[in-house]
């Protein structure tokens, strides 16, 4: 998907914006990282749960801890590194898994209880993240009560992603190819609107969001599921690590680009000057 661009206050200059900004910008990368984070927290979360038999609340506690701490490291920045942004990001589809599976199985709301009060959740935080700012912009941030908006609504997002995958799993009886196809569609129409539409880019970005997780955990869970339920069965530990190994690949990809971005924003500014 392109990127998606937003109005910028009036009095910041466009080539300051890498310098300023704390955040990734949306673009194909930032989507594929999106993707294979997902499949990350997914297996993670359920190597957590499921294959050390720790349970979902344990898991809440190891990966809320987890997420705090790479938060408050990211809170302390002044700059985006690309890093540091992904592995908040990761921490956010690991607790994300965590509480949705929180919900339906020691809880016993059920997917769709837990889908409707986890989008209950993102709604209240996008809303008061609208009535402070009066828009929904994700690009840039650099203000810390807006980041903190930025990261509960991230973490509402991809819980939320979770229940809706397992919800077409569980409740609808959907194999894990065909709980891909429906959110891969999902996600093809939300780049046809942006492209062919003017229907608003920042709630396309947020469906986008929501939907890049059940496509990346449904992935996630073809990897690790029993071949009799229609995985691949390598495990949630082995899946855990070939995720890794992507993401690493991803992220240093993710650091070039910036790299670049910073390199020819100097560059501009010594001509303009």
């Amino acid at each position: 998907m392109r990127t998606i661009n937003h109005k910028m206050n009036s009095d910041l200059n466009r080539s300051d914006i890498p310098l300023i900004n704390k955040v990734a910008e949306v673009t194909f990368l930032f989507w594929l990282l999106k993707i294979v984070a997902t499949t990350l927290g997914e297996t993670l979360g359920d190597f957590i749960a499921q294959t050390l038999n720790l349970g979902y609340l344990t898991g809440i506690a190891i990966t809320g801890v987890g997420f705090l701490i790479v938060l408050a490291v990211q809170l302390r920045l002044k700059k985006f590194i690309p890093v540091v942004f992904w592995l908040v990001i990761i921490g956010t589809t690991t607790l994300g898994t965590e509480i949705s599976d929180a919900i339906d199985r020691t809880f016993h709301l059920g997917y769709t209880g837990g889908s409707l009060l986890l989008f209950s959740g993102l709604v209240a935080a996008l809303s008061f993240w609208y009535k402070k700012y009066r828009n929904l912009s994700v690009y840039p941030i650099y203000e810390l009560p807006k980041e903190l908006y930025y990261w509960i609504a991230i973490l509402f997002s991809n819980s939320l992603g979770t229940a809706f995958g397992d919800f077409l799993g569980d409740a609808l009886g959907l194999s894990y190819l065909q709980g891909s196809m429906v959110t891969g569609g999902i996600i093809a129409l939300v780049i046809l609107l942006h492209k062919f539409s003017k229907v608003n880019h920042i709630i396309l970005f947020w469906i986008a969001f929501v939907f890049t997780r059940p496509f990346g955990a449904t992935f996630g869970d073809f990897l690790t599921k029993p071949m009799a339920k229609g995985g691949l069965d390598l495990g949630t530990l082995n899946a855990s690590l070939v995720a890794i190994a992507i993401m690493a690949i991803l992220i240093v990809l993710s650091h070039i680009q910036h790299s670049r971005n910073l390199a020819q924003n100097a560059d501009f500014q010594i001509l303009k000057d």
